[in-house]
Formats: structure tokens, C-alpha cells, sequence
């Protein structure tokens, strides 16, 4: 996305976190495992059975994690409790949730291998995710960037004529300062930082940009801009003749062009360098071959109106927002995504993954459930200072799902994967410690 001067210098001091820029290539280089061996695999892949699901929970439990909730032994939350995340209250809808990993993460956020819970009832989707997770590792892992952070609201104001809309807007630019100190009244945690006008005719509309801290900021930036209005009315010159708190132009909860302008969220970049052996050998196709699939892909996404072109995006994070306690309706603006790959010149596959509006976070709403906060545990991103890291992990998770299901319909895999594992009694089969299955 392109930002301002001012904004990107803000960025980089915030990345630097006191390290030399000059560090950066060596924190995000990929981890070969030779020198750093693999931990574990999840025990018992595509079995079942009660003791395989034991097997599991006592796989967690040897790492320090302790699941109750997730696995139906601890009782259900108190209806009270709940207060702040549900109305008119009658139960709960269970979802099955998966674990694939070890994922190799290689981030400026987040660092190290990791296991990844993954809610869903879609047969083949932890199986594919598992495989591409593994590749990935395999190669050394992928490297991720967690940049701008900002989630926006965007309220709109009516006037009578263009010459108080033009007035207006003018005012508003120089109230930034001020509006900053609106917005702190109403959190902690965020804080404005841009301001956009858009002027359509009569009607004016206020961009603003604030950083949610480790929230997902939905309700933060909503609170945040309802002082920012009520200053506005306190204090314009030009009282408007009707306002609106979001004009629809923020881009919340829909997918939009400005995705690539104006990151709503954070904006995550996730590559890797898979070697071609392990492109054979793991996904039983080329390098070569899947780079003409994602030029012909992104050729039919163009054609159809797609904004932004990938695989799969959505179901990856479908599953871990579910999983996580994440406001799985953003998933709408979240897989927005770019993937890319090409053959190098050593005849290796690079693959990227650009996604811009990554609505996630690691306190409030959802997150406060007691199976959000194991699977966050699971993840080591509970609470403050650590949504920057799950935004990465999901990244990473997110670019598995796509060499998996690119290397599948390179191979003519996909459809045998689905006809295995996405029905009832299929039989499933074991995966190779090489090429693992699913798609």
C-alpha cells in the first residue's frame, strides 16, 4: 500500500523496536532445518479413533498446554460471563477443531515453530493445511511482516452547499491534534493516527485511522470516533445538516479496492523460497507447473473482478479466526490477498502472500472465551504485545493452505484428496513423513 513520509517513518521506528535495520535479513532468513531440527509432528494423522484423540491431548499436554475447553472436559462458561459478547443467550455451536504444524514462522513479530488450532467442518482442510504447513518447514520456513496497523471508521457529514463542504473539510484537517485527544478519552490502548477528507459533492467524508494496540479495534475505533463527532459538533463552524458515524466508505466488513490503498488492520507479507526437490517430492508436481497455475489463476481472477487473487485465503482464516475468538465476519475484508509464484533462477519456487487488512487481536471480544484463550495459548499469543505475532502466524498459515491446494491441482490431486477425506467414512490414509496427503 502506498503511505505518506510522515506515516512510514512512524513504521519503521516502530519495527526497528531499538534493533539496527541492518538485523533484519538475518531475523526473517529462513531457519534450515539441519541446523534447527523440527520439532514433532501431531501424533496419529488422519485416525479418528479415541485414542488417537487422546494421543493428542497428551502430544499438548507434554508442551505445557492444558485444553479442557477444547476438549469437552472443562464445564461451560457461566451464561453471565458472557455478557459483552452475546444476547438473548441459548447455547453454544461446536465446531471440530484441528491442529497442523510444526509451521516454521520466521517473522519480525513471530518467531519460532508452531502448532495451529483450526476450527471447521470442512473435510480435507486440516489435511492440506497440515501438508503445507510441513513444506514450509521443511524449506526453512516462512518469513513474515507485520507493518501498518490501523483500523479506521469513516463518518460522513451532509451540508448545504459545496462551499461549506470545502469550509468544513478545511477546519476538520487542522483539528487533528484535537481530535487525538477526543479519541484517548474513550481507551487505553488506541490512538488516532491519520486523518483522510474526501469531499463528494455537498457531502464530506472523514477517514480515520487509529491503532488498535492488540485488539482487533472494531469497537475501539467506534467509540473513538463517536468523541471524535461529538467534538466536531461541539466546535465546527459549519454545522452540518445531517451525520452519519460510518459512511460505508471505512470499508468494514466487505471486501473493497481500498484494500490495497489503505490497509483496515494489519498488513501482513509472508514469503518463502521452497526447494524444487522438495517441491517434487512433497507436492508431486514443478516449480514450473506451479507458476503457470498462478498465471492462469490470476488471469481468471482479473477476468471475474477478483479483488486481490489467491487460492483459499478465506478458509485458513475462517478456521483460525473461529478457533482464536476473532470476529470471523471480517474474514469478508481479511482474505483479501495477493499470492504470488515464480520459478527462480536456481529453479526453486518462491511464493509470497500480501494480505492487507488482517483484522485480528489477542485481547477483547472474542478472545475472552475459554476455547479462544486456549487456542491462543496454543499459539503462545494471549494477551498484550502479541497481536503483531498472530497476525504473522496467520500469514504463514494462510500462505500453507495456498502451496498446498496450488500443488494439488498441479498434480491432479485435488479432487482424490476430497473424495478421501471429505466424506463420511472415506477411510482417510497415513501421510508420508516426505510427502504427508490432503490437499
Amino acid at each position: 500500500m502506498p503511505i505518506s513520509h510522515a506515516k512510514a517513518r512512524e513504521i519503521a521506528e516502530r519495527l526497528r523496536k531499538g534493533r539496527d535495520m541492518e538485523d533484519l535479513p538475518d531475523l526473517l532468513a529462513p531457519r534450515e532445518i539441519s541446523e534447527h531440527p523440527l520439532p514433532d509432528r501431531i501424533p496419529h494423522p488422519r485416525a479418528w479413533s479415541a485414542s488417537a484423540h487422546r494421543a493428542r491431548l497428551e502430544f499438548l499436554s507434554e508442551r505445557g498446554l492444558s485444553v479442557p475447553a477444547l476438549s469437552g472436559d472443562a464445564p461451560d462458561p457461566d451464561p453471565e460471563t458472557l455478557q459483552g459478547q452475546i444476547e438473548n443467550f441459548i447455547g453454544y455451536t461446536r465446531t471440530p477443531t484441528g491442529l497442523i504444524g510444526p509451521l516454521r514462522v520466521n517473522g519480525l513479530h513471530a518467531q519460532g515453530d508452531f502448532y495451529a488450532p483450526l476450527a471447521t467442518s470442512e473435510g480435507a482442510l486440516i489435511a492440506s493445511y497440515d501438508r503445507g504447513a510441513w513444506i514450509l518447514s521443511r524449506a526453512g520456513g516462512v518469513s513474515c511482516v507485520t507493518s501498518v496497523e490501523q483500523v479506521q471508521r469513516a463518518p460522513g457529514f451532509a451540508f448545504e452547499d459545496i462551499a461549506d463542504a470545502v469550509h468544513f473539510a478545511a477546519w476538520a484537517v487542522d483539528q487533528f491534534e484535537r481530535f487525538r485527544e477526543a479519541a484517548a478519552s474513550r481507551t487505553r490502548y488506541g490512538r488516532l493516527i491519520d486523518l483522510s477528507t474526501h469531499i463528494e459533492a455537498n457531502h464530506v467524508y472523514l477517514i480515520l485511522a487509529i491503532h488498535p494496540g492488540d485488539a482487533a479495534g472494531q469497537n475501539m475505533v467506534t467509540l473513538c470516533t463517536a468523541a471524535i463527532c461529538e467534538d466536531i459538533l461541539e466546535r465546527t463552524p459549519i454545522q452540518p445538516s445531517y451525520w452519519f458515524l460510518e459512511s460505508n466508505m471505512s470499508g468494514d466488513k466487505k471486501a473493497t479496492v481500498l484494500s490495497f490503498l489503505n490497509t483496515r488492520g494489519r498488513n501482513v507479507i509472508a514469503e518463502c523460497r521452497i526447494p524444487r526437490t522438495l517441491i517434487e517430492k512433497g507436492l508431486h508436481t514443478t516449480p514450473e507447473q506451479m507458476d503457470r497455475y498462478w498465471r492462469m489463476s490470476f488471469i481468471g481472477g482479473v477476468q471475474t473482478g477478483s479483488i486481490g487473487v489467491s487460492g483459499h485465503i478465506a478458509n485458513g482464516l475462517a478456521a483460525l479466526f473461529l478457533a482464536c475468538g476473532q470476529d470471523v465476519a471480517c474474514v469478508s475484508e481479511a482474505s483479501v490477498g495477493i499470492t504470488r509464484m515464480e520459478v527462480t533462477e536456481g529453479g526453486d519456487l518462491y511464493a509470497s502472500l500480501t494480505l492487507p487488512n488482517l483484522i485480528v487481536g489477542t485481547v477483547g471480544g472474542g478472545t475472552r472465551l475459554p476455547t479462544a484463550q486456549e487456542s491462543l495459548g496454543i499459539l503462545d499469543c494471549v494477551g498484550t504485545g502479541k497481536a503483531a505475532a498472530f497476525a504473522e502466524i496467520c500469514g504463514a498459515v494462510a500462505l500453507a493452505g495456498e502451496i498446498s491446494i496450488v500443488g494439488a491441482l498441479c498434480a491432479g490431486h485435488f479432487h482424490e484428496a476430497h473424495a478421501r477425506l471429505g466424506r463420511p467414512d472415506s477411510g482417510g490414509d497415513q501421510r508420508t513423513e516426505e510427502s504427508g496427503s490432503g490437499t
